[in-house]
């Protein structure tokens, strides 16, 4: 009889891909759903799945196939949402509950923001679900008079984590052998291009994690952690923008520890960077991971929080600079630096490239990056130009407030 085949659930969308396994974090070293630069070779070995499934009433079935050492369970389509992608067994209390609330709650109010601030283009949403459990909405507005794409996704996953990515992901050494371990895992992730090359791109992503082996299985602890952030992506510096979302940034962390905003604007500095240009993809915000050493339900409120805090940090930015003037030289300098976004997605973007190796549905791999980019050989801005000052500010992180 051949061993079961581990699986590990992942909605691969570049970084709409709201959960990744890494074998190593900045914090701590257990093993995470998040974005890391880094490559793993236990994540070869694992089954991936591109979404998920509702368990009540599924309808329909995923299709089994497979590639290399991979299986790829794939999504199931639905022609209406459900009010729950959480398994019937689930307490409505629960920290699980109350996070799936949250986030269908900010894709709602973000989505209703963008559309009322575009007035033209509309979201299109996809939901869909797995046999496995869990489910998801994908929304995407495309060309429209604000926007030239906006994706603003939401995932419940259900999965099964492989034994050998457990003991990969300890820092103690352990005689003990776990089994295969359970997880949970949800989460909102976005990410805005607009159309005018003053108005800023803006990425967040905020998600839950539980472990939760059998109580048979050795050395397999029940854990859970909080990750996420916000970071703002310009093509020109205007002060003020900036200032202003890093403040909404430190207002939100400062609610709950004020040691949060230097640390996680440092986080998030180190995580965005794209190594062969030495320069960051853009001006910052707050980003962190495998955050569980506070209260349970202080972080439940700190992620809602950070989540509530996306519109009044980025649409007063948009109404400022969508109709501001631009000629082509402005629109071929936004075009190189949606270059070198493409080029953290697709190079250091643990979900995209997991995803394109393994062969996901590459419409959601590919939903974060731009339609529009632009590489010119050896470009180098005027020393003192205002693309200079944006490259600068790349190259050497500031402190903005």
């Amino acid at each position: 009889m051949p061993p079961p085949t581990a699986t590990l659930s992942v909605p691969s969308s570049s970084s709409l891909s709201l959960f990744q396994l890494s074998s190593s974090s900045s914090s701590s070293k257990k093993p995470q759903l998040g974005f890391c630069p880094s490559s793993s070779p236990s994540l070869t070995r694992l089954t991936k799945f591109t979404s998920l499934t509702k368990p009540r009433n599924p309808i329909g079935s995923g299709r089994l196939m497979t590639t290399s050492a991979v299986s790829i369970e794939k999504e199931t389509v639905i022609s209406q949402r459900p009010d729950t992608f959480l398994r019937e067994a689930e307490d409505d209390g629960s920290i699980r509950a109350r996070f799936q609330r949250m986030i269908l709650e900010a894709q709602d109010s973000v989505c209703g923001a963008l559309e009322a601030l575009d007035g033209a283009g509309k979201f299109k949403e996809d939901a869909w679900t797995r046999p496995g459990g869990g489910g998801g909405i994908s929304r995407v507005l495309q060309d429209g008079a604000v926007f030239e794409k906006a994706g603003v996704n939401i995932s419940v996953v259900y999965g099964v984590m492989p034994p050998e990515a457990y003991r990969a992901a300890k820092a103690a050494a352990t005689d003990q052998k776990p089994g295969p371990i359970p997880f949970f895992a949800a989460g909102i992730s976005s990410v805005l291009h607009p159309k005018n090359p003053f108005a800023p791109t803006l990425h967040f992503n905020y998600r839950y994690f539980e472990t939760d082996a059998p109580k048979d299985v050795p050395g397999a602890p029940r854990q859970w952690w909080f990750g996420g952030g916000t970071d703002l992506t310009p093509s020109y510096i205007f002060e003020e923008d900036v200032k202003h979302f890093h403040s909404i940034q430190k207002q939100a962390c400062d609610k709950f520890d004020p040691s949060f905003y230097p640390r996680f604007k440092k986080w998030c500095d180190d995580y965005f960077y794209i190594k062969h240009r030495n320069e960051r993809r853009g001006l910052g915000g707050i980003f962190f991971d495998d955050l569980n050493d506070y209260d349970q339900e202080m972080l439940l409120s700190f992620a809602t929080e950070c989540a509530n805090s996306v519109v009044p940090a980025y649409i007063p930015i948009l109404e400022r600079r969508k109709d501001t003037p631009f000629n082509d030289n402005h629109k071929a300098w936004q075009q190189l630096r949606r270059g070198r976004y493409v080029e953290f997605n697709l190079v250091y973007d643990r979900g995209t490239t997991f995803g394109l190796k393994t062969g996901g549905r590459i419409e959601s791999i590919l939903v974060s990056l731009p339609l529009t980019a632009r590489w010119e050989y050896d470009h180098k801005p005027e020393e003192g130009s205002e693309e200079w000052k944006l490259l600068d500010a790349c190259i050497n992180p500031k402190e903005w407030i």
